[in-house]
């Protein structure tokens, strides 16, 4: 494999089969970059419900021939040449939505408020989505050969998960959905709880 154009370069990435859908993510990173816990629109990291069986978290992977970089008409996007990482001179853009229209990973939108572009930073390398998220769906990768793995390999998965749910239903055994459903929400309440709690702090300030 090639060395990589940014010798530092590491996205998050997420894995299908673990996320669920519950936009805690979102939040975290909303009230990180905002300070706005409850504003998920103002998120660098946005989460994609397609089926109760595959939901995931699409954020920019600092793609090494960056099409949003090349095709803003106002060169207000760089790219950091350790990392990678997209950056944005706010005086120049113009939200015209460019940048958004060639990005083939949904990796930045446009700030509500703002008007400006906004995308992942990673947290200055501790990224808050990675660390809040209740089902461990998210990581860093270097690659992406590891992210369109994760993909791949939730797909393979699918068709054996929708028979056991089948089952499940066919079969009115809830007990195990019901144990599931329960552990799930103790983690995503034990998440919200501390994000209030930081968002409560930053009010505070």
């Amino acid at each position: 494999m090639p060395a990589s154009k940014f010798p530092s370069r590491k996205f998050v990435s997420v894995d299908p089969s673990k996320c669920t859908g519950c936009g805690i993510c979102e939040y975290a990173c909303a009230l990180e970059k905002e300070g706005d816990t409850y504003n998920p629109i103002r998120s660098r990291i946005r989460v994609v419900r397609m089926t109760p069986l595959f939901n995931f978290a699409l954020a920019c992977r600092f793609c090494e021939d960056a099409k949003c970089v090349t095709a803003c008409p106002e060169d207000a996007l760089s790219q950091c040449e350790e990392t990678g990482i997209i950056m944005v001179k706010e005086k120049k853009c113009k939200g015209c939505d460019w940048c958004i229209q060639a990005c083939p990973h949904g990796g930045i939108t446009i700030h509500s408020d703002t008007g400006i572009a906004i995308t992942c930073d990673l947290c200055d390398g501790e990224p808050k989505c990675i660390e809040s998220c209740p089902e461990e769906a998210l990581d860093l990768v270097c690659t992406d050969e590891e992210a369109e793995k994760r993909f791949n390999d939730t797909l393979e998965k699918l068709p054996a998960e929708t028979e056991r749910l089948t089952n499940i239903v066919k079969n009115k055994d809830w007990k195990p959905l019901l144990a599931e459903a329960e552990e799930r929400s103790m983690r995503v309440n034990e998440k919200l709880e501390d994000l209030n709690k930081k968002a409560n702090a930053k009010r505070q300030k």
